[in-house]
């Protein structure tokens, strides 16, 4: 093989990693700019590659392969920095549980799954959740078909919220423990639903639970990220303006390291458990390369973590993922201090997005309106 083609081949991909990454700090909401924010542990990858092969066919470099190879080096450390917060190198966020006598008493198993509304095989689920016996599932792209294949697991959920849709927004809450007064919310688009409930601990505490499902930004759904975002830092900011203990649970169609993300944990105060454990890459289920975390879990610094995994596949294009908590409210001043802090900043830019977000949000339900009536 000719060396040179390995050579201008690192340097190819060493220029279209640089301008990828850059291309993602555009301060725009358009999907082909905010796409860029997924593939983090991808971009990572071939960077390093790019980086290495740059090193090993170096010969007498021009100013252009030393700029190029300067831009790399900045690029691929950002990119790096973005990822490391994810894996075992960097400092827990949120503490792993204590071992106590009742410790099951004190803990709560929440299973995430977006079971893909075509998806037939609705066993698999069922299955899954017998056998795992989570406290409460929430199901995503949930349809009344998928409702009806889950009425097998009822009797082991008395208490259960279910929004039934064939638009691939469809959710249901089913819940062995007390749901308090929920209510079935359209924050930003009309046909795109979120769960909001009071939630009875084992122990009696009663706290929130949010459970979204956003429209991401793509070629097929939203031209932005604008309601997206706005939805996720309109219930990050109402967490923190009511001071509650709260769960945020579900399908963002967005990456933990995306600047909306990182802004909602601003705002809102809440936890990530899977700083400083491991990545819980759950989208796509069919491309191993092609895959991160599109279901997420926060939480108040009052729980601490037993458990967190993904769970094996139930013929959906995501993997379900099981958290255990715990509640440990003797932990909330220690681990507060773990919680990023919202600048001036990012209360200007929640507001700003929020408004934003009704806009488009408006815009958007008023397609959809005009859709169904032309199919109808």
């Amino acid at each position: 093989m000719d060396l040179s083609l390995l050579y201008y081949g690192a340097q190819w991909l060493a220029g279209l990693i640089a301008f990828v990454t850059i291309w993602g700090w555009l301060p725009l909401d358009n999907w082909w700019v905010r796409g860029v924010e997924f593939p983090r542990i991808q971009i990572m990858v071939l960077g390093i590659i790019a980086w290495i092969g740059m090193l090993v066919f170096w010969s007498d470099w021009q100013l252009g392969q030393w700029l190029l190879f300067v831009a790399l080096s900045l690029t691929l450390a950002f990119q790096i920095r973005m990822v490391l917060p994810y894996t075992k190198l960097w400092k827990k966020e949120v503490q792993s549980a204590k071992s106590k006598p009742d410790g099951q008493n004190h803990q709560l198993k929440i299973m995430v799954s977006n079971v893909l509304t075509p998806n037939d095989e609705m066993q698999k689920l069922v299955d899954l959740v017998k056998q795992r016996q989570p406290d409460i599932l929430i199901t995503l792209e949930s349809d009344k078909k998928w409702e009806q294949a889950l009425h097998q697991i009822e009797p082991d959920y008395p208490y259960t919220v279910k929004v039934p849709l064939d638009n691939l927004y469809g959710m249901h809450l089913y819940s062995k423990l007390e749901l308090i007064d929920p209510e079935i919310k359209y924050l930003m688009i009309d046909d795109i639903p979120s769960i909001h409930t009071q939630l009875r601990l084992q122990s009696g505490r009663v706290i929130w639970l949010y459970c979204l499902h956003p429209m991401p930004p793509s070629p097929t759904e939203a031209d932005k990220s604008t309601t997206r975002d706005a939805e996720l830092l309109m219930v990050g900011k109402h967490i923190k303006e009511k001071n509650q203990t709260a769960i945020l649970a579900g399908d963002l169609n967005d990456v933990a390291w995306s600047k909306t993300t990182r802004r909602f944990q601003r705002i809102s105060g809440l936890l990530d458990p899977r700083i400083g454990r491991h990545f819980i890459n759950t989208f796509h289920v069919s491309y191993p390369f092609l895959r991160w975390a599109l279901d997420h879990i926060f939480h108040s610094a009052c729980f601490t973590v037993v458990d967190i995994q993904r769970m094996p596949s139930v013929g959906s294009d995501h993997f379900p993922v099981m958290t255990t908590l715990q509640y440990e409210p003797e932990e909330t001043s220690r681990q507060e201090g773990n919680a990023p802090t919202a600048q001036a900043e990012d209360i200007q830019e929640t507001e700003n997005k929020i408004e934003e977000g009704k806009k488009e949000g408006k815009k958007v339900s008023d397609e959809h309106r005009e859709e169904q009536r032309s199919f109808g």
